[in-house]
């Protein structure tokens, strides 16, 4: 007998609740926050179409701030990307298989690929930062010298969130495969439609 959407929620215990819960928060947090930095970056393109096409005046910063707003708005938005399944995916057999398939399939790439891949980047990512930080290292392509440390403290941020979050995926993923419930889904309407086809026809 298969459970329903209510009743495999159920089986999932509090302090997994808690800590997926909590990753999923942060991530949701960071990524919306993250998201207000388009406000600035539309604000220097304008400025600089402005100067530059209004006035015959280009600017020396606007397009160097452009970039590093959209880079550490792309980074730090990204584990929000990882949790709601914005991930661009080949599924051309994935879509067609069974929840614990896909589950499994989730869990084996997380443990052999994302962790291994992910943690050699924190080590390399930090040593990045770190040098960068130490010398206020300034882009040797802008022409008054920005800074670029903040840029790579992001990339160690975004390393760390994504981690964090690809923990939670991971949970997530068994528990999947424990109730055989697709449980976690990217919208409020995909777990109400989920529950009643899992209370309609449960899976033996």
């Amino acid at each position: 007998m298969g459970y329903t959407y209510e009743q495999a929620m159920a089986q999932v215990p509090s302090w997994a609740h808690k800590i997926i819960t909590f990753f999923d928060g942060v991530s949701g947090f960071v990524g919306k926050a993250a998201s207000w930095l388009c406000v600035p970056m539309i604000a220097f393109l304008i400025c600089e179409v402005f100067l530059r096409y209004g006035f015959n005046k280009p600017t020396v910063w606007a397009n160097d701030l452009t970039v590093l707003c959209y880079g550490i708005m792309y980074m730090l938005a990204s584990p929000y990307c990882l949790r709601d399944g914005g991930h661009v995916r080949t599924d051309f057999f994935y879509h067609s298989w069974s929840v614990r398939t896909k589950a499994l399939s989730d869990m084996a790439h997380y443990i052999f690929f994302f962790y291994p891949a992910h943690i050699i980047f924190l080590y390399v990512g930090w040593q990045y930062f770190a040098s960068s930080f130490a010398k206020l290292e300034s882009s040797p392509e802008s022409s008054w010298g920005m800074w670029i440390w903040p840029a790579k403290g992001a990339i160690v941020i975004y390393i760390v969130l994504t981690m964090t979050q690809g923990f939670a995926e991971l949970l997530k993923c068994w528990y999947r495969f424990k109730t055989k419930v697709d449980l976690w889904h990217d919208s409020p309407e995909a777990d109400v439609h989920d529950s009643s086809a899992a209370e309609s026809k449960p899976e033996a």
